[in-house]
């Protein structure tokens, strides 16, 4: 993708991406605004995956969109053409979106503990009709300050898809993204030292038992999606072959977009996503990977899960021996989300 440029004062085309709508394509108001969302735990690729496809003709990274209102609209990352095309975007919003600012709407609509909580079952009813309008026009917004045809939202949190599916003005298009539990859970506890067992015991639980909600809720809201508008991709698929799997997502989604070079991805303008996004380019390459240390805790308590994902259809790329693969530019960030 060329990048575009607009007048002063005008929206801000994104790094990477196409800017303003060209000869015989619609302005973005006017369109229906298509949502690419991936959903799946933290930690599982997200953000390798929502760049790759960032980079797509037609397709703009948003990054994680569910910090939009809890930051009033604010990008956690810097830079200059990164804040004005956020406030751009923010400009577009009617003042609805204001009265939602804070984490009122997260922690009572999006989060999973929402739902354990008895005593926010009131308040996230209240929320969730202004939720979702404000949702929709901030797709609609990021569509019209970008010009592109997709938003790719990576907040993977599964009840936010649930409130994407109750709005009937998006297409949205739901990617499961699954990765093997010992490498998520090994990679929460990466930075705990290995001379502090309890710990390390103490996150391994608390992170398999989170892994254990959001897969069943990723499943449930995985059902309730249209077979032609979902797909299940394991992220060490996608990392096996990045560039079979990009294909076959564009298919699916109805994009007649090519590939992009692999070797040389923009970052782009996401509004939030892990410490892979500090680098300008990133490069994807498939490589083979080390096994991740396994634990019976773990294979015991997602074996359900487990079971039950490997059952789901319809999947995106196939079942790959080599099931691990980096994003160069920075070592840590092969395995981050």
């Amino acid at each position: 993708m060329s990048a575009g440029g607009r007048p002063a004062g005008g929206p801000v085309a994104p790094r990477g991406s196409r800017g303003a709508a060209g000869p015989g394509r619609r302005a973005g108001p006017q369109r229906r605004p298509r949502v690419v969302y991936v959903m799946g735990s933290g930690r599982s690729g997200s953000t390798v995956l929502g760049v790759t496809l960032g980079n797509c003709e037609g397709m703009f990274y948003a990054g994680e969109l569910d910090t939009w209102l809890a930051r009033a609209g604010e990008p956690v990352l810097g830079g200059l053409e990164r804040t004005r095309f956020w406030r751009s975007v923010r400009a577009q919003m009617r003042d609805e979106a204001e009265e939602l600012f804070g984490e009122d709407a997260r922690r009572h609509v999006e989060r999973a503990s929402a739902l354990l909580r008895p005593d926010r079952w009131r308040r996230r009813r209240g929320l969730q009709p202004r939720f979702r309008r404000v949702t929709g026009d901030l797709y609609r917004a990021i569509l019209a300050v970008s010009g592109e045809d997709y938003v790719v939202d990576s907040s993977h949190f599964p009840l936010r898809a649930l409130e994407l599916q109750a709005i009937p003005e998006l297409e949205l298009h739901l990617i499961f993204l699954y990765r093997d539990p010992h490498s998520v859970v090994a990679s929460f506890a990466r930075l705990i030292r290995r001379q502090d067992v309890a710990e390390r015991r103490r996150r391994e639980l608390a992170t398999n038992l989170n892994l254990w909600v959001t897969t069943l809720l990723s499943l449930l809201v995985f059902a309730r999606q249209p077979r032609s508008r979902r797909m299940m991709l394991r992220h060490e698929n996608f990392l096996a072959d990045p560039e079979g799997v990009v294909g076959e997502i564009l298919r699916r989604v109805g994009s007649s977009a090519a590939v992009p070079e692999l070797g040389a991805l923009s970052t782009g303008l996401p509004l939030k996503g892990n410490r892979l996004l500090r680098l300008e380019r990133i490069a994807v390459r498939a490589k083979a990977p080390r096994a991740p240390r396994r634990s019976r805790l773990t294979t015991l308590l997602q074996l359900p899960w487990t079971i039950a994902v490997s059952r789901l259809s319809p999947t995106v790329g196939g079942d790959a021996k080599v099931a691990d693969a980096g994003a160069t530019g920075r070592p840590a960030a092969r395995e981050r989300a």
